[in-house]
């Protein structure tokens, strides 16, 4: 299966709230979820991710899950293998003897929706912004640009203001520490320091 998603920066959390109700789209409580992203020894940011596999460890709610992903066609259209695992340190060591380096830690808040055989995230990336995801699992073979256009036709029809990123969470926390190195926030504090163990 893949992953084929869209992410949008949003400008008016609120106005999109509004909008999402105004569709009938109820979204779930916020959920805090603690992700730690792993590329393979040897990939840096800025290398092309593509046929590249990325590993994640998530937990949410004291449950963690495991999870492959390998983009195919762009970086938001991925193969994917997910798993829910019962100890996270214990994966965190086996990733390391995979071959596999810690790059960054996403801390976000989420709150989904499930409409028409697609989630709906509105997520807050801390240190990072919020942001409108928009994801669908589809067979190997489907059309990663005719879900992605129906997936942007979607948020057109809104009436938001949403800014397209092609970028992913890892990156942009990434690129947030890099320009923000001057002025560490508690926040990105504990981001660059679990991103480095």
């Amino acid at each position: 299966m893949r992953e084929i998603e869209l992410k949008y920066r949003v400008e008016d959390l609120e106005a999109l709230l509004v909008a999402l109700k105004s569709r009938g789209i109820e979204l779930s409580e916020p959920v805090f979820q603690d992700d730690q992203a792993y590329a393979l020894a040897g990939w840096q940011f800025g290398d092309s991710k593509l046929g590249v596999s990325f590993l994640r460890l998530r937990t949410v709610q004291g449950r963690h899950y495991f999870t492959l992903k390998q983009p195919a066609g762009s970086a938001q259209d991925c193969l994917e293998y997910e798993t829910q695992v019962t100890d996270r340190q214990a994966m965190h060591h086996a990733a390391l003897h995979m071959g596999y380096r810690p790059t960054v830690r996403i801390a976000k808040t989420r709150r989904t929706a499930t409409l028409d055989g697609c989630s709906l995230c509105i997520d807050d990336v801390e240190g990072v912004g919020e942001f409108l995801e928009l994801e669908r699992m589809a067979p190997d073979h489907a059309d990663a640009q005719t879900i992605q256009a129906d997936l942007a036709a979607f948020v057109r029809s809104l009436g938001i203001t949403a800014i397209r990123t092609d970028q992913t969470y890892d990156s942009l926390v990434h690129a947030t520490l890099r320009n923000n190195q001057d002025k560490v926030t508690p926040e990105l504090s504990e981001l660059i320091l679990v991103s480095s163990t």
